[in-house]
């Protein structure tokens, strides 16, 4: 197969995606879209991209493309997908999947209508560390996986203050929805994406509504979220999120596991967004800490393994089945936590 052409659709954390597509050898990103024209100039002529909209369907609908990245606010997601998919294009949608699971559905249906690729850019998956806990995991070193806690917490990382993030008709929510569905999704695909059954969550908002109404900002989304979540193998998650609270750090990302045989933890270092993760076992009566060092092969990226799964033929990972399942449990802990009591999914 020739190079996949491929155009990205926002250029926010869409300059990302243009970034890694071009990394790749099978990959080349020949068209651009975005509402703010001196961004397209600045983006296309660093990038050598000629091809640059305004709008993201007339992009679509004019160039022969074999991927379209969506990497557009949240409201955004299902209308271009459906767009992409229907011209005929892969897609590689941004995380969350859509603003609610009944939309999550149409875009995997019309992907399977298709027959074309749907993932979720699930970034956290392709680091190599957590590469090598799945490996750990697959090769029954930590036995069975019966309690996952999944953490990102910020003292102060409300984003873009005031703009679409914090308005909930344009993101769907909060940092639930924003650091949640990255720290759901990984203990989800550590443990092999169980059968989810119960939820029981509670939301607030005291210091992100304290600031919007100090400072005059939009903002009608929780700040903090912490939910438990159980399974039909009888598994169970905590996942807490929040992207203003008062803790040490400035940013805390972290991944717990524990199985029958072994736990593994992933933890950010010096606040930032690189990681060390540590197994933890038993042999001859020793309690054992193990410390991986050294190079880890991985993937790379999500755009780099998207690109190698379509020239390959190879199934990908991400897929739209799973973000189906983040934005079930996602409805499910808002649900919940408006309610105040627990939610069957």
């Amino acid at each position: 197969m020739s190079e996949l052409k491929v155009g990205i659709i926002g250029l926010g954390m869409g300059l990302h995606h243009l970034k890694q597509f071009n990394q790749s050898p099978h990959a080349r990103v020949v068209a651009i879209a975005d509402p703010e024209e001196a961004r397209l100039l600045e983006v296309g002529e660093a990038n050598n991209v000629d091809a640059r909209y305004t709008d993201g369907e007339e992009m679509i609908a004019q160039e022969s493309l074999d991927i379209v990245a969506v990497a557009t606010p949240n409201k955004f997601h299902r209308p271009l997908t459906l767009a992409a998919l229907e011209a005929g294009c892969h897609v590689l949608c941004e995380k969350p999947m859509a603003m609610h699971a009944d939309e999550a559905e149409e875009m995997l249906a019309a992907a399977k209508a298709a027959d074309r690729r749907l993932m979720i850019n699930f970034s956290y998956r392709f680091n190599p560390q957590s590469q090598l806990i799945k490996r750990e995991v697959e090769s029954g070193a930590l036995g069975d996986i019966y309690h996952a806690e999944s953490t990102w917490l910020r003292r102060r990382g409300l984003p873009r203050f005031g703009g679409w993030f914090g308005q909930k008709a344009l993101s769907g929510g909060g940092p639930l929805i924003d650091l949640g569905v990255h720290r759901l999704d990984f203990v989800l695909w550590l443990m092999d994406y169980p059968q989810p059954t119960w939820v029981m969550a509670g939301t607030a908002d005291p210091i992100g509504s304290r600031l919007a109404s100090e400072q005059g900002k939009d903002f009608d989304v929780e700040d903090f979220a912490t939910a438990m979540i159980t399974f039909e193998n009888g598994a169970t998650v905590q996942l807490t999120v929040s992207w203003a609270t008062y803790v040490r750090e400035s940013e805390l990302i972290r991944a717990r596991l524990l199985g029958t045989k072994g736990g593994a933890l992933q933890v950010n270092l010096n606040e930032g967004y690189d990681f060390q993760t540590e197994f933890y076992s038993e042999r001859h009566g020793c309690q054992l800490i193990t410390t991986p060092h050294g190079n880890m092969p991985g993937p790379g990226s999500a755009m780099a393994h998207l690109a190698d799964s379509i020239v390959n033929d190879k199934p990908h990972s991400a897929t739209g089945e799973e973000g189906l399942i983040v934005m079930r449990i996602l409805d499910a802990i808002y649900e919940s936590a408006e309610k105040g009591c627990p939610v069957q999914i």
